[in-house]
């Protein structure tokens, strides 16, 4: 199987390109289109509180390399952590990740204010923009998206993928591990019920992180890991030097991925997607998804909601 991913985009922009860009790039608007006119910075844009405070708090849960997680030093990597270090000199402010432990652990603590914007590899839904669950039941205000990139569903399964699983429909009948509060538990628990139609339960093992899940699939205690196709390569091709795991299909249901802001921080929300389309127009945007080697799941430009 060909574990890696085609680069969408073959034009590389070199670290002294980038560099230049970002000390240049065009993080600026005119107030009004005349000639002569003001330009506005993207940090002038920024709301006040955000300005005055010299950083912008993100709330992540360091556990989807190579999205997001902590390196060596203890500190953020990984995309995430590449696209907020580039959006620093463009917005003037810090970007400085807080870790919120379990994923679904980030929304809550965004909607209480214990961070300013959520950034940790999340999939920008309409459940989630609209604050109800998987019922359509009210839970919270819910949130604006600031899209960045695409990523479909990919599954995990030990290596040469003895129980021949390459679609949804093939999980019937077998064991499923998914993180709590994540549209992969969102989809085996829906499939479960397609599945004791057909006769073949479904059995669903809850965790709290992926070390835990690749560890149901490595015990045997779970047939397959669903979760984001990123992540889902990435353990594919990096643990254990590639021995252990496997990916079982194709990648399955693309759907974009988010910076999730409060409802009631529209001017910051428009400000991020200023500077992320900036990326996209300079170079950067490109160079960085290919380092992590994730050019696939690039987008054209960001919007907001974009799950529409």
């Amino acid at each position: 199987m060909n574990k890696g991913l085609a680069s969408r985009r073959t034009h590389l922009v070199t670290g002294a390109v980038i560099g230049a860009l970002l000390l240049t790039a065009c993080g600026s608007s005119t107030s009004g289109g005349g000639a002569g006119e003001k330009k506005v910075s993207l940090r002038d844009q920024l709301p006040k509180q955000y300005r005055d405070a010299g950083v912008i708090k993100v709330g992540a849960s360091f556990t989807a390399a190579p999205v997001i997680f902590k390196n060596g030093e203890g500190k953020a990597d990984g995309l995430d952590a590449d696209l907020a270090a580039a959006m620093e000199p463009l917005l003037g402010v810090k970007l400085d990740f807080f870790d919120a432990g379990a994923f679904a652990n980030v929304l809550p603590g965004l909607l209480s204010k214990k961070y300013d914007i959520g950034m940790s590899g999340i999939t920008d839904t309409r459940e989630r923009q609209l604050g109800v669950d998987k019922n359509g039941d009210p839970v919270n205000e819910g949130v604006d998206f600031v899209d960045y990139f695409m990523a479909g569903i990919g599954m995990v399964v030990k290596e040469k993928n003895p129980k021949g699983v390459s679609s949804i429909d093939d999980l019937c009948g077998h064991s499923v591990t998914a993180k709590k509060g994540t549209t992969h538990n969102d989809l085996v628990t829906r499939q479960q019920k397609a599945c004791e139609h057909v006769g073949k339960p479904l059995k669903v093992l809850e965790t709290a992180s992926d070390d835990e899940a690749l560890a149901n699939v490595r015990g045997g205690g779970a047939d397959v890991y669903i979760t984001d196709y990123p992540k889902a390569q990435y353990n594919a091709l990096t643990l254990d030097g590639g021995k252990t795991f496997d990916l079982a299909g194709p990648q399955l249901q693309s759907r974009p991925f988010g910076i999730a802001v409060r409802k009631g921080d529209q001017e910051l929300r428009d400000v991020l997607v200023k500077a992320v389309n900036t990326l996209i127009v300079n170079g950067t945007y490109d160079t960085v998804l290919q380092k992590r080697q994730l050019a696939e799941g690039a987008i054209q430009n960001s919007v907001v909601n974009g799950s529409h």
